[in-house]
């Protein structure tokens, strides 16, 4: 993988028809923005229950976007990144169908995991107020089968998600064959999408418990005899991010978004300097994305801390909400479907209470923290929570899925802010230094300094969040020069 930034972006929400027009809007309106990009799920089809998330066919692009060709096409451009949804699979799949419709005589009864592969002697209540879950209620979703016998199915997000038996020889054969596809699309990484939840065993949480790393390893290998590194996504305490980082290619930095909230919400950044200190460093970095600003990856766990007090952190989360003028809070927790309960559903800007100088600090940090940097498109402009989608859909986590218009691309475009962004975003992809080692400074809580040096080449990050001054320089044609300042 290039270290340039990423664009995370739906196909269809960039105000791109199909994916060679996103070929042409990165050549073009993105020119030397990215060295890579991560398209959201573009199988059949796009518009599901979960935005792609629960693919009828994984092994088909949606015609509506274009084809394999054009995936291959564009990996000539820049680096693609694709979902290896790893998890689930629609309820409306003809594989699903054909399980209801003849039961454990189906060719696919093994792709599914029902209830009694689990618990096959049933399940204690303890048991089953021990399974970890992301969402309210039990994984377990009851389908009618066509004899008129009904089975319980592990449904873990919902019950149009269907989980994978990832054990079974369907299984396997379901995610070798994908891969096949995205070796033969010039696709270089794939995302391991809700890999925390695919192992489930009695008696445990079912959550990154030993046999998932064992399945993530094993999965990895996989990818890498197809040339394709791996990044898994995984939501939890920050211990197991260190733990996983260990086993895989990357893995994302989930705790940064809030850390960086902390840092420019109290001017205070003594806890992401302790995080910098300890943090894995083959990790994507992110602000947003198309989910909500994470609230576990920072939270304390049991009796053990998190890397932010709650009491702060809880702080942190009203702060949210009162920059957006509450605007959040209507699409957080129990006021919208399709929820999260470790997450924030808002844009990072609203976040920010559309500070703009903010907004920029806040982008430079993750410029310069170790790491490969992503940026979600609606980030990408600086843009505000769309309520009108949310009320159209209410499903939270659209307060941040705008779909864009060609007017409103040029516009944003055009806009001072993103001027100011895309002069950051080009020093970070082209210069030397953070290709070298990274150095933090020693300072006060109330100063973050962290320099790149590459042999004669450095770059240093200055942030004064006693005054919320920033100031970058660095080297420029063997001259020490001021690169930016706010």
């Amino acid at each position: 993988m290039k270290n340039k930034i990423q664009l995370i972006t739906y196909v269809d929400r960039i105000a791109c028809k199909n994916i060679s027009e996103l070929n042409r809007l990165i050549q073009n309106e993105f020119e030397g923005l990215f060295g890579g990009v991560h398209i959201l799920p573009f199988f059949y089809p796009i518009d599901g229950e979960d935005a792609g998330f629960d693919p009828i066919d994984h092994q088909k692009v949606d015609p509506r976007l274009g084809d394999w060709g054009d995936v291959k096409n564009l990996s000539k451009t820049v680096g693609v990144m694709a979902d290896l949804i790893v998890n689930h699979m629609s309820a409306d799949s003809e594989e699903f169908k054909d399980f209801l419709a003849n039961g454990k005589a189906s060719k696919y009864a093994s792709l599914f995991l029902t209830y009694d592969k689990v618990f096959p002697n049933g399940a204690t209540e303890g048991e089953l107020l021990q399974i970890y879950r992301p969402r309210p209620g039990f994984p377990f979703t009851k389908f009618k089968l066509s004899d008129g016998s009904q089975q319980l199915v592990w449904t873990t997000f919902t019950q149009k998600q269907i989980d994978i038996d990832v054990y079974s020889e369907g299984g396997a054969t379901y995610l070798e064959t994908i891969l096949n596809l995205y070796e033969k699309a010039g696709i270089t990484m794939i995302r391991l999408d809700a890999a925390g939840y695919s192992i489930k065993k009695a008696g445990t949480s079912c959550f990154m418990i030993p046999e998932t790393f064992e399945f993530i390893d094993t999965l990895t290998q996989k990818a890498h005899q197809h040339g394709i590194e791996v990044l898994v996504e995984i939501h939890s305490f920050y211990r197991t991010q260190i733990e996983i980082a260990k086993k895989v290619d990357y893995v994302y930095d989930f705790a940064l978004p809030v850390l960086v909230l902390d840092t420019l919400f109290n001017q205070n950044a003594e806890n992401l300097k302790n995080w910098l200190n300890i943090s894995p460093k083959n990790v994507i970095t992110v602000l947003d994305t198309h989910d909500g600003i994470g609230i576990v990856d920072v939270a304390s766990e049991g009796n053990e801390k998190g890397l932010i007090p709650d009491m702060v952190l809880d702080n942190i989360v009203n702060k949210i909400h009162a920059n957006s003028e509450g605007r959040s809070l209507k699409a957080t927790g129990a006021a919208a479907s399709n929820l999260d309960l470790y997450q924030v559903n808002c844009t990072y800007f609203e976040a920010l209470g559309k500070d703009e100088n903010m907004y920029l600090m806040a982008r430079a940090i993750q410029f310069f923290v170790p790491g490969i940097p992503q940026i979600y498109y609606v980030g990408l402009f600086g843009d505000d929570n769309d309520m009108e989608l949310l009320a159209k859909t209410n499903v939270g986590r659209d307060i941040n899925r705008h779909y864009y218009t060609r007017d409103e691309i040029l516009k944003k475009t055009a806009s001072p802010m993103f001027e100011k962004l895309a002069e950051l975003m080009k020093i970070r992809n082209g210069h030397d230094a953070f290709n070298g080692q990274l150095e933090l400074s020693d300072t006060g809580n109330d100063e973050l300094k962290i320099k790149w040096t590459n042999e004669s080449e450095w770059i240093q990050l200055d942030l004064d969040l006693s005054i919320m001054k920033m100031q970058i320089e660095g080297t420029l044609n063997g001259e020490v020069k001021s690169l930016f300042s706010i």
